[in-house]
């Protein structure tokens, strides 16, 4: 929320997934970014240990990203652009989760993020976990503070999976290349925003002025766009990536 109330002005929330219920790890809603009408969309995690558990520790149900879908559909009707804030370890992976069909409400959210008719721009803040945040990610621009991560999976899970040592934790995180600068020479994001000294939660002023810097500028950038050529530049640029080659 920090972002929300430092980069944006009239912040109007909108509540419920019109199916189950609301999902408080998940906000959204209309405001105004330097005058413009926008949707803003952001999973939230909270500060104190009231607030985290409350907010299910920043992981969403499904209505948490039926919800998220449901905004992004009223900014496409409305034509206003779509900024999204991510800080997720990954979505939660309860029995109740997986009964109302988790795995389908994230990949609803790939699908209809992929092919949304308005400018859409992601920022990964703090933790981008699995598909969890990308079920916010896939945008035209990502951007992705130089203290935040991104990865498939967590170091001691992948360290579980791969050796059945959780304790190869970082000998895993040396291979998932999961910091800012590894996942932007990985092509999973576009840019990496510097952090105030000591970072972000140090100052989420100072942070909120860079990243509305950059905000400012990628968003005049994709308004020059024609809707088909934002849509054709949206499909290319994640059908490149991860794309490996070799040589005998």
């Amino acid at each position: 929320m920090d972002f929300i109330q430092t980069l944006f002005t009239g912040f109007s929330e909108i509540h419920g997934d019109r199916q189950f219920a609301d999902d408080p790890a998940m906000t959204a809603g209309m405001a105004r970014f330097h005058g413009q009408p926008v949707m803003v969309i952001a999973n939230l995690k909270g500060r104190t240990v009231k607030e985290r558990v409350a907010r299910k520790f920043g992981s969403p149900d499904p209505e948490g990203y039926r919800k998220a879908l449901r905004a992004m559909k009223i900014a496409e009707k409305f034509h206003r652009p779509v900024f999204t804030f991510i800080d997720c370890a990954g979505a939660n992976p309860g029995l109740g989760a997986e009964e109302r069909g988790q795995a389908e409400a994230i990949a609803r959210n790939l699908l209809e993020m992929s092919r949304l008719r308005v400018p859409t721009i992601a920022t990964i803040t703090g933790e981008g976990g699995s598909g969890g945040a990308l079920a916010l990610a896939v945008a035209d621009c990502v951007l992705m503070l130089e203290n935040a991560i991104y990865s498939v999976i967590s170091p001691e899970g992948c360290a579980s999976i791969m050796w059945k040592d959780a304790s190869r934790k970082q000998e895993a995180a040396v291979a998932l290349r999961y910091t800012a600068y590894d996942v932007k020479r990985l092509g999973c994001v576009d840019e990496v925003i510097p952090e105030p000294e000591g970072g972000t939660q140090n100052d989420p002023v100072s942070a909120a002025k860079l990243i509305d810097e950059r905000l400012v500028e990628h968003l005049r950038d994709l308004q020059r766009l024609s809707v088909e050529d934002l849509l054709s530049a949206r499909y290319q640029k994640f059908r490149k990536m991860a794309q490996f080659y070799t040589t005998a």
